[in-house]
């Protein structure tokens, strides 16, 4: 009973101790992040031109200081707002597996946690953390994926988080400067500086749909790739995905040489937006089909694409058909007429007009400037024309084969699952593509009850119904270059979940 006088000093200060000890990281978190507000906020005095700072700046200060001032406001209104992306995979080898770890970089989209990024910087990942701007790490899981566009949503818990601001990419123009953020070869949260060397660029990368970069010579090396592209206030309006490395004509993951590519925030908008609200994303459609001038010319040509090959001056894409019945065939579009702009931004390939539609919700409308010969005297006129576009299904460039294969083994009614889907089945909700049909004279009706979901194909995680396709074709890819379609039956590997949680292998032959 002695001891208990003197022991209880002792507790309170150790209790006082502990709770300084378990209050400390809040409290210089706090602080940190009260830092980076006003760092934040003092930055936007600077570059929006409001305030005594900035006419301080002005008045007093020499002009390269001025520029000095204002390339570290920029990096102090952007940084928080920067993060970095790891991801840990397993790849397979012929006797075994080995974990595997990349890197890239991202942005934080809003309060909410959501991070937007490449498609291929996380594709496939077991395990994603996310890094940011202070060295906090925090896990990350995947909320959705375009792989045609190549555009990635990724989440962490919110709090102490700084939302990137969001610019207009449709405003800025070849000349304007901008700055890189990333980690580039792992030097973690760098900036770099540059111009607009080019836009509606198209570097005809194999593993991207819709391209529409901006080009620009701000320095982007291998890391870079998920980081944001800003303009001189620090706004947001594209993201660093690409290089051309200076090896032949190749473009990826290499050394810088002047020329990097970023995605417009004019596709980056539409589609996080629906990743982060439905999980997939519906793309507008026009219904032409294009052909590039280059291609034209070379050819012998008859009727109206002659007299384009002949008279037309200039850049464009040319409408080699218009499909019945299409959103294009209602706005007036003809076979022959050669597409200049889309929604003000001039366009010099196929991919670049597919991506200008395909970022439009279905029911928007795009602007179109044409060229349309006249075929009674040569020459031709300029119009305009406005397109209210459709949706493009999923499987509106898959190859009927493909369809027909799963069609066959008794996949009849599939959709994207998302927990509304999943709740009509009565099943549980997992990411990936929803049995909703299987036909019960299938023999995949004996093994897989109908509320099942396909998780991947190839070993490769899906999401939705266009995940599937995109990466079975990927997937046949290597095979059908090497001709063993022709002497070996394909074959498509899925793996399913049913609704009990077995996890189950299925093969689909092809032919």
């Amino acid at each position: 009973m002695r001891n208990f006088p003197y022991a209880g000093p002792g507790f309170v200060v150790l209790a006082a101790a502990a709770a300084a000890l378990l209050a400390a990281p809040f409290a210089i978190r706090r602080a940190n992040d009260a830092q980076a507000d006003s760092n934040i906020l003092r930055a936007k005095h600077v570059l929006e031109g409001d305030g005594l700072a900035v006419r301080e700046v002005i008045d007093e200060v020499p002009l390269l200081e001025q520029i000095n001032r204002a390339n570290r406001a920029i990096a102090k209104l952007v940084e928080p707002s920067v993060v970095h992306v790891s991801t840990m995979m397993t790849q397979e080898r012929r006797n075994f597996s080995a974990p595997y770890a990349a890197s890239g970089s991202g942005w934080v989209w809003d309060l909410d946690g959501h991070i937007v990024t490449n498609a291929h910087v996380v594709e496939g990942s077991d395990r994603l953390q996310v890094q940011l701007y202070d060295g906090e790490l925090r896990e990350a899981e995947l909320v959705g994926i375009d792989l045609r566009s190549d555009i990635a949503v990724i989440k962490i818990s919110s709090g102490g988080l700084h939302a990137s601001i969001r610019g207009d990419s449709s405003s800025i123009e070849q000349g304007d400067m901008v700055y890189a953020f990333g980690s580039p070869f792992d030097f973690r949260f760098s900036m770099s500086s540059g111009i607009v060397s080019g836009l509606g660029r198209s570097a005809g990368l194999v593993d991207i749909d819709y391209e529409n970069f901006i080009q620009t010579d701000a320095a982007i090396n291998p890391g870079n790739s998920g980081g944001p592209l800003t303009d001189v206030r620090g706004r947001v309006i594209g993201m660093n995905t690409a290089i051309a490395t200076g090896r032949g004509n190749g473009v990826g993951q290499g050394q810088f040489a002047g020329i990097g590519l970023a995605i417009p925030m004019s596709m980056i908008e539409s589609t996080v937006t629906q990743l982060i609200e439905n999980g997939e994303v519906r793309k507008g459609y026009l219904g032409v089909q294009m052909a590039s001038l280059e291609v034209l010319r070379q050819r012998p040509q008859q009727g109206v694409f002659a007299v384009v090959a002949n008279d037309f001056k200039g850049e464009g894409v040319v409408v080699s058909r218009v499909t019945d019945a299409s959103p294009a065939l209602r706005a007036g579009f003809q076979n022959g007429d050669v597409i200049t702009s889309a929604n003000g931004q001039k366009v010099a390939t196929n991919k670049a007009v597919s991506a200008i539609i395909s970022s439009t919700l279905p029911g928007g409308d795009v602007k179109f400037e044409i060229w349309r010969a006249n075929t009674d005297g040569g020459g031709g006129v300029k119009l305009e024309l406005t397109a209210q576009v459709g949706e493009l299904e999923a499987d509106t460039n898959v190859a009927p084969q493909l369809l027909a294969a799963f069609t066959q083994v008794g996949l009849q009614t599939y959709e994207t699952a998302t927990a509304e889907r999943a709740a009509k089945s009565s099943v549980p909700f997992r990411r990936g593509v929803i049995l909703i049909e299987i036909n019960d004279e299938s023999e995949l009706a004996n093994s897989i009850p109908e509320g099942s979901t396909i998780t991947a194909v190839f070993e490769q995680p899906i999401g939705s119904v266009d995940e599937l396709y995109t990466r079975t074709l990927r997937g046949l890819a290597p095979a059908i270059n090497r001709g063993m379609a022709q002497r070996n039956r394909l074959e498509i590997p899925l793996t399913v979940t049913t609704p009990d949680g077995r996890v189950l292998q299925v093969i689909v032959p092809i032919g």
